[in-house]
């Protein structure tokens, strides 16, 4: 059986043992077999891991226990991936004795074949029954995007498309929309945000449609749940569970909700001009408030009396403060031990050198995490090339690394050439720790490669004259031909970049 990410390991247990979700349920959400869920838990238990987590345990610690060497094991033997095994029975001659001899050539100390016809045949059930739907109050809600768009219009007559977001749920049928500007990440998460706002609280589950088609292609999910979306779903306590493709029942009442809002408040709107997305859902609140209080036509109640009745006692309540939407991105940590994010440099702890990590922004901290454990935290900073460096980043331990990193460029530098030497130690100097320099300072040398030492002697030489400083400068006066052109009054017209941190040469005088 093959591990799953380690991200999934925990959600397995959150979902079980803090939610109280079915295996289906679980299976659902993260897109594996049912047996797969019952055989992490089983992990869980023989290797004496409850929930919640022990604190300070790390997802690699946590991957670690459920991955023990078969000795340490004890009674815990792998089961076969159930979905392979209905696969294959699909296949002529292919029967359980033969999936079984083989499932036990490749795991000898196995289960036998009785209990292997019994599991399977307990799989079998799981998926054959076409289920009546039910839900429990407060259990579900199902979201979705309208196929029918509205617009506007803006100053240059230019006519803009919205999409329509439409969320409904489970037993009272309560339906809320929203016209968004895309269908892309950020607007997905904000719409479910306002959605559970609108409701006064939250379900245990969302059931979006079909992932690939719950986002514009640019954020087109794969089988595992984007991370920001993840994220989003632990923060407010519900579970993402996907509908399955080419399955209508899953998803019934998010297309009976989006056929209602399409006859009876999109349809009319369909010839109204409209001049901002604002005016659009302005246009769009009375008209749902009406539908909500309707009454059914084979009931004698509405949506909203029957949410009030049954479905908003039983939700959990929002938290205390709204989910800042995150930007995820991958990142390596450079000989610097600083990663980049949107042009600025953010410091780590120096062992981190060299790591993948995973950097989590909003628009007052950059977050740094290394297989699932925050290592630094620092909050936004707008401005390209700076530095944003913590001192306890530079352990003491590690100065003479340090040290030893400053002579090996300087070494270099020196083989170049006095020029390049000095410029490099002038860069160097310019920086409020040493180590902000080392990349730039790479980077200069390596332009002795691109465009030969005596050419790079001679643009250090010039760009010394002219009071540089910067890695960009430099490589502008080899691109543009410029270190033979004589310097009049000290100055040059170099086509180089200007920031509000450079600092210029009358700071070293």
């Amino acid at each position: 059986m093959d591990k799953l990410s380690m991200r999934k390991i925990s959600e397995i247990m959150r979902q079980k043992f803090e939610l109280r979700h079915s295996y289906r349920d679980i299976a659902s959400s993260l897109n594996i077999s049912i047996s797969t869920v019952s055989d992490y838990l089983s992990r869980a238990k023989a290797a004496g891991i409850a929930w919640p987590l022990p604190a300070g345990i790390t997802e690699q610690e946590l991957h670690n226990k459920f991955f023990l060497p078969a000795d340490n094991k004890k009674g815990l033997r792998p089961l076969p991936n159930w979905d392979e095994t209905h696969h294959e029975l699909h296949k002529k001659g292919i029967t359980l004795q033969l999936l079984w001899r083989e499932y036990r050539t490749q795991h000898p100390d196995g289960i036998g074949y009785s209990n292997f016809c019994h599991y399977y045949s307990t799989y079998k059930k799981t998926i054959n029954p076409i289920m009546r739907q039910r839900y429990k109050a407060g259990e579900k809600s199902f979201v979705d995007y309208s196929g029918m768009k509205l617009s506007w219009v803006n100053s240059n007559g230019e006519i803009i498309p919205v999409d329509i977001f439409v969320g409904c749920l489970g037993v009272s049928q309560l339906i809320f929309i929203e016209a968004t500007a895309t269908q892309q990440l950020y607007d997905w998460i904000s719409s479910h945000i306002n959605m559970f706002e609108f409701f006064g609280g939250v379900t245990e589950i969302t059931v979006p449609d079909n992932l690939r088609s719950g986002v514009t292609k640019a954020h087109r999910y794969d089988p595992d749940i984007n991370a920001n979306y993840q994220h989003f779903a632990e923060y407010y306590g519900t579970a993402i569970v996907p509908a399955r493709a080419a399955s209508p029942r899953d998803k019934a009442k998010a297309e009976n909700a989006v056929g209602i809002i399409e006859r009876q408040i999109l349809a009319p709107l369909r010839n109204m001009t409209f001049m901002s997305l604002g005016e659009i859902n302005a246009a769009l609140k009375p008209r749902l408030l009406a539908l909500n209080h309707q009454q059914f036509q084979k009931m004698k109640t509405s949506r909203w009396q029957l949410f009030v009745e049954i479905d908003q006692p039983a939700l959990k309540p929002l938290p205390p403060e709204r989910y800042q939407y995150a930007e995820w991105k991958k990142a390596k940590i450079n000989i610097d031990y600083h990663f980049v994010f949107e042009g600025h440099y953010y410091s780590v702890p120096y062992k981190y050198v060299g790591k993948q990590v995973n950097i989590s922004a909003t628009p007052k901290t950059v977050e740094c995490f290394c297989s699932g454990e925050r290592i630094a935290v620092h909050q936004y900073n707008p401005k390209k090339y700076g530095f944003t460096t913590l001192e306890e980043h530079m352990p003491i331990a590690h100065q003479e690394q340090a040290k030893f990193s400053v002579g090996r460029i300087k070494n270099w530098a020196s083989k170049i050439g006095n020029n390049t030497a000095l410029f490099i130690d002038h860069m160097i100097a310019s920086r409020a720790f040493p180590q902000q320099a080392y990349r730039a300072c790479l980077g200069v040398l390596r332009l002795g490669g691109k465009y030969g030492d005596l050419r790079l002697e001679k643009a250090c030489e010039k760009a010394l004259l002219v009071g540089a400083n910067r890695y960009q400068q430099v490589e502008n006066i080899l691109k543009h031909n410029l270190e033979e052109v004589p310097v009049e009054n000290n100055t040059l017209n170099i086509p180089l970049p200007v920031h509000d941190n450079i600092r210029g040469p009358g700071f070293y005088q």
